[in-house]
């Protein structure tokens, strides 16, 4: 089975089309949540990402859009933006982030691996280093855990004696591209597929994945998109400017 992997579009619509157009041949897609908050389309991203199938998993800015949590752990730009999104999004689209689920989730035809927004141990846990990786390796069945919410691209392995972290490498700086990174027998893995609509890695390329279970290789996956596109419609939409200017950057 090969499985699209797409993770915190946060309503950015340019690069999740961009995404959806580079993408190579694949049988079923996952979203792994915080499909709106920051950019400016979120109707348009809600009805695009549920076109492309019925596997996803809530973020935080998910719920915090659809108010099922408090905006005081965000930080003023994203609560500003959540509060905006709130008052975009159709009814249908309100009740239908609300009905999310939580990680983990499990797919048809997929015995080895697991899908959540920030870690396996908690939603909302932001899996950065190695010593963040520890716990969730540990504790989870899965032989691989898909997992989104930093917005870095990589992957974490451990055989319970060592953990290793790895990054996808690319050639260039503005073309599509793709990097494979096989799964070995016998460890355990969190993998991140990045931010199709906000990269924070320095590659302002929108960030996706695929995973082929048949030969254990996940392809991690770069698309330039129309960045500027994004942040014209940011800014026409009275959002904070720093949501337009950080896209360029891929920070």
């Amino acid at each position: 089975m090969r499985v699209l992997l797409l993770s915190d579009i946060h309503s950015n619509l340019e690069a999740l089309e961009a995404c959806l157009a580079a993408a190579p041949a694949y049988d079923k897609v996952v979203n792994l949540g915080d499909i709106v908050g920051y950019g400016a389309n979120p109707n348009e991203v809600i009805e695009r990402s549920r076109q492309l199938g019925k596997y996803f998993v809530r973020g935080n800015h998910d719920k915090a859009a659809c108010g099922l949590i408090e905006l005081k752990d965000f930080n003023p730009v994203a609560a500003l933006a959540a509060l905006w999104t709130r008052d975009q999004l159709t009814t249908e689209n309100l009740e239908w982030l609300r009905s999310l689920p939580q990680g983990p989730l499990r797919i048809d035809g997929l015995s080895d691996a697991q899908f959540v927004h920030g870690s396996p141990v908690d939603e909302d846990e932001y899996v950065v280093t190695a010593r963040d990786a520890v716990e969730p390796l540990m504790v989870t069945p899965a032989a691989v855990t898909f997992f989104g919410h930093t917005h870095l691209q990589g992957s974490f392995a451990s055989n319970d004696i060592h953990l290793d972290s790895d990054r996808p490498t690319y050639k260039t700086v503005g073309q599509s591209e793709g990097s494979d990174f096989p799964l070995k027998q016998g460890l355990r893995y969190l993998v991140n597929p990045g931010s199709v609509g906000q990269p924070r890695d320095g590659d302002w390329r929108a960030g996706f994945a695929l995973y082929d279970s048949d030969t254990r290789i996940v392809t991690f996956c770069r698309a330039p998109y129309n960045v500027k596109a994004a942040q014209d419609r940011i800014l026409a939409a009275n959002l904070p400017q720093r949501l337009a200017t950080r896209l360029a950057a891929g920070r």
